[in-house]
């Protein structure tokens, strides 16, 4: 039954968070919390903890060149260390969240040979109104976009207060006031965990000027990882350098995505095959192995990108390429970067059936592309030619 909240509630109470989570549902969420911006009891340091925590992190310089993640306001803080730095009429963080888990192989199965992988949420879709069988490319970023205005809307409907919707582009971290919201607890991939949904979670927030009700209890869900190391074991690059501790520069979904330029040799052979964002440590994740699968539609699968045959990949031109992925995650890295990243994973792929492509690229204009593809030669090579190692003769 849908529960209309009081007309003139002055904060977030029980029932008007029970009508969000319903309303959260209906607009296509799967779940949906609320954050206290800063906690009512002064006793309480986690906003600072969280600040510091961000600032000391941006130090480090473990976010690479996301130069979004550094602004800071005319004081020298950071933006994005505390939501009222640049919204200080904030008082509550709307948290929703949308599994993507689709019923598909995982990046770290068997697969065929040659073949490259596309992070699970870049596969999106959306049914056509024509007849034909492809789907509509989507981007999570407007499909959830669309989803919060929803709610924006019915709450601006019944309350006289300020909102603000963002998906992956707020001053402020998702992840913890998703965690503060009740969603699920950091896991030590640094990524919110939910018991019943997994990680497979994409979020959007709505930073609100209702403050919260002191019945409701600030309290961060209970870290249920355990002594589970296998998503920090399992990063080939070694960008998890402590439990949810990501150096983001070394993260290949950061490689593949936001790193321009000439990728650092000694992170290419860890790529793998790996061409846009990375599952790895989430497919080990042993809360993903009970995760549901979703339908939801503007985020079914295209069957095309799973597994996708790197030579298809590296034959697109930019007709093609603005054809498969124009509205889609993989417009934003672009077709010079694709490739890139492409001739990397025809080097550690060891098909010689890449050679004649990786020698086109390797005196091409683009002198990244160009110096991929003379490494990934090399690599095939070195693959190609080691010597076979001695059989292991039991003495039993």
């Amino acid at each position: 039954m849908f529960v209309e909240p009081a007309q003139n509630a002055a904060a977030w109470t029980s029932d008007l968070k029970l009508w969000l989570s319903e309303l959260a549902l209906r607009s296509g969420f799967d779940t949906a919390g609320v954050a206290a911006v800063a906690s009512p009891d002064p006793e309480i340091t986690q906003p600072h903890l969280d600040a510091n925590r961000f600032e000391a992190w941006i130090a480090a310089g473990r976010a690479g060149e996301m130069d979004y993640l550094k602004r800071r306001n005319e004081q020298g803080v950071l933006l994005r260390s505390h939501v009222q730095i640049a919204m200080p009429w904030a008082r509550s963080v709307i948290v929703c969240a949308l599994n993507y888990n689709v019923a598909a192989p995982l990046s770290i199965d068997q697969s065929g040979p040659g073949t490259g992988w596309i992070a699970r949420y870049a596969w999106s879709g959306r049914n056509s109104s024509t007849d034909t069988d492809d789907l509509i490319p989507t981007d999570y970023h407007d499909e959830l976009l669309s989803r919060l205005r929803k709610i924006e809307s019915n709450l601006q409907e019944r309350f006289a207060c300020q909102t603000r919707c963002y998906v992956d582009t707020g001053p402020l971290v998702e992840r913890a006031a998703a965690a503060k919201a009740g969603i699920g607890w950091i896991g030590k991939n640094t990524c919110v965990l939910d018991q019943k949904l997994g990680s497979w979670l994409l979020l959007g927030v709505i930073v609100t000027s209702i403050p919260v009700s002191s019945e409701l209890a600030f309290e961060l869900p209970a870290d249920r990882c355990g002594s589970c190391t296998r998503c920090i074991d399992a990063c080939p690059t070694n960008a998890l350098v402590a439990p949810r501790e990501m150096d983001a520069s070394r993260c290949i979904a950061y490689l593949t995505i936001e790193k321009k330029g000439v990728i650092a040799e000694e992170l290419r052979e860890p790529m793998g095959r790996q061409v846009f964002g990375c599952d790895i440590c989430q497919d080990v994740c042993p809360w993903n192995r009970r995760a549901p699968t979703s339908q939801n539609e503007g985020m079914l699968a295209r069957k095309q990108l799973i597994n996708p045959p790197l030579a298809w990949l590296a034959e697109m031109d930019s007709a093609t390429f603005k054809q498969w992925f124009k509205g889609s995650p993989l417009e934003r890295t672009r077709l010079k970067r694709l490739h890139r990243n492409v001739a990397i994973a025809m080097g550690n792929s060891g098909e010689t059936q890449f050679i004649p492509q990786l020698q086109q690229w390797s005196t091409a204009e683009d002198p990244v592309l160009a110096e991929s593809s003379q490494w990934a030669l090399a690599r095939i090579h070195t693959l190609t030619t080691a010597p076979e190692r001695p059989a292991i003769i039991s003495k039993d």
